[in-house]
């Protein structure tokens, strides 16, 4: 295919990609998800087929269970038809039977008739079965027409473990009952199919008792059985953790409701198997497709990537060479050419704007600190005024004058210090902590006060926060002073963790409660700070302050 007909970066790669790539890429891809998916299905229609021959077979044992049990009892009514008569000896037909170990009949109006082969296994463990039976629920019909009321499960006595079978033979009497109890060692032959899966491990499970029989594993060994017990309604497919930590698919068939079901774990070999499969369905057309590709870098290498990196190699070289420019030429697509182009004389126009912006900024710097000195000169002047005024004036008028040079200070002292390196910058907060504690103690204290500052913390604020938190300390301190006589004022300022600070204020006597004025509230605000501790006491109060520093 001559690329060179498409005049655009993106018809030479679509049209390239179309022709090649993406029908060989669908193809391969759907024939071999078509596959793999009939494969799976497959798989997990026998996994399940497999539980459901376990459950066919246990219910086949089940139901010749139930008529043998049905056939015992009919013989037992027509041998002693008189109530009055004692229970014949049933030992013969128990024995004539490998593995039918106990049987319990009782009737209206007879004593209850039992034998059992094993001489732990009495008449009162055999009554206190059948009356266990009776409060589940009966098995439903499976098919067909039920030959009695039934109910299967698995019991316990004296630690061995037994099938118990129990009917009730005549609808119409609902206290003639029938028990048979049976050793589980009986459905190994009904579980016996042959060759299995290797994988594969089947058992019939009792819901909160474990594992009656199994086949495939270790006998006794049920780290296969899932995690979390589940007992499905009618038939269940589903992949899990087995209790040893392993992923394996499992099967149930329920059996016997609510307790008795038949599950059966495999392993992950079959649909290991399949994944092999599926990739190896991939594998020609890939190395196919990996040869196109080779051939599709090398058309985009030659026709795109080589004047893209042209581009990209003049951008990067502009932060050390600002007159660097990308390459043009006759031989690029027709669309890169047009990039190329665009990028240069953007370029020129960039170098343009620039110069005039960083004039323009050169100007702005130079103003801004030209307003600041005048901000600062300014407040020094109205400071000095304050100082002149205040030597004119007694009593209350020079507290509140003092009050005010002392708060004419914060302002200029947050700018000198904002402005010290000829750029504003963040304040220190120790330094100028120490330079408004100085202030305040030259020009508010009396002979008998005193006020000390305990700075501990190098974080910064900004001027538009540094400002209000001088003003609530000068406003905390003065208030103080004033109301209070000789007493001493300790300021102490400390990290409380890596980004906030914690401002506290303290007296060396109790002090009677002062009511800051409505400013306080919008000093806190500006400052963003949190008050921990209102004034009580020997605490004049305690904020906390985040910063970024």
């Amino acid at each position: 295919m001559a690329l060179s007909l498409f005049r655009t970066v993106r018809g030479r790669l679509l049209a390239l990609m179309v022709a090649i790539a993406l029908p060989i890429a669908a193809l391969t891809a759907a024939a071999a998800v078509s596959t793999y998916r009939t494969v799976l299905d497959a798989i997990h229609t026998s996994q399940a087929r497999a539980a459901d021959d376990y459950a066919v077979r246990a219910r086949i044992w089940y139901r010749g269970a139930l008529r043998a049990l049905l056939a015992t009892h009919a013989t037992l009514t027509a041998l002693s038809p008189d109530q009055t008569q004692e229970c014949p000896p049933l030992d013969g037909v128990l024995r004539s039977t490998t593995g039918y170990l106990a049987l319990h009949f009782t009737a209206p109006g007879r004593a209850p008739c039992s034998v059992s082969l094993d001489p732990e296994i009495g008449q009162a463990e055999l009554a206190g079965i059948a009356a266990q039976m009776l409060t589940r629920p009966a098995v439903p019909i499976w098919g067909g027409v039920e030959l009695a009321e039934a109910r299967y499960d698995e019991v316990e006595i004296r630690g061995k473990r037994f099938l118990a079978i129990h009917t009730r033979p005549s609808p119409g009497k609902p206290d003639e009952t029938a028990l048979l109890l049976a050793s589980p060692d009986l459905l190994n032959s009904v579980f016996d199919l042959g060759t299995a899966d290797p994988g594969l491990i089947a058992g019939m499970v009792s819901r909160g008792s474990g594992v009656v029989i199994q086949r495939g594993g270790n006998r006794g060994d049920d780290s296969w059985l899932p995690r979390d017990e589940f007992v499905p309604e009618q038939i269940q497919r589903w992949r899990g953790t087995s209790r040893a930590g392993e992923s394996r698919s499992y099967a149930a068939r329920l059996i016997a409701a609510p307790d008795l079901y038949v599950i059966a774990s495999f392993d992950q070999r079959a649909e290991q198997a399949a994944t092999t499969q599926f990739y190896a369905l991939l594998l020609a057309p890939l190395l196919t497709l990996g040869l196109l590709c080779i051939v599709y870098l090398k058309a985009v290498d030659q026709h795109c990537v080589r004047w893209l990196r042209g581009i990209e190699s003049a951008a990067r070289a502009r932060r050390s060479n600002s007159g660097a420019r990308a390459v043009v030429s006759n031989d690029m697509p027709g669309d890169i050419r047009s990039v190329a182009e665009a990028f240069n004389t953007m370029v020129d126009e960039q170098e343009v704007r620039q110069g005039k912006l960083q004039a323009a900024l050169d100007d702005n710097r130079f103003l801004v600190r030209e307003l600041h000195h005048r901000v600062k000169n300014s407040l020094q002047v109205v400071q000095s005024y304050i100082g002149l005024t205040k030597r004119d004036h007694q009593g209350e008028a020079r507290i509140a004058l003092s009050d005010a040079e002392c708060r004419v200070h914060v302002l200029s002292a947050a700018y000198r210090f904002t402005l010290a390196d000829g750029e504003m910058q963040p304040v220190r907060i120790d330094l100028f902590l120490d330079d408004v504690v100085a202030m305040i103690t030259s020009l508010v204290r009396s002979r008998s006060q005193w006020v000390t500052g305990k700075v501990d913390t190098l974080a910064a604020l900004p001027i538009d926060r540094i400002i209000p938190l001088g003003f609530l300390i000068v406003d905390v301190v003065s208030r103080t002073l004033r109301a209070v006589p000789g007493i001493g004022i300790t300021i102490a300022v400390s990290d409380f963790d890596e980004h906030t600070i914690e401002v506290a204020i303290s007296a060396d006597r109790e002090t009677p409660p002062i009511a800051p004025p409505r400013l306080f509230a919008g000093l806190l605000t500006q400052v963003e700070a949190v008050e921990v501790s209102p004034a009580k006491g020997m605490s004049l109060g305690v904020w906390r302050i985040r910063h970024s520093s």
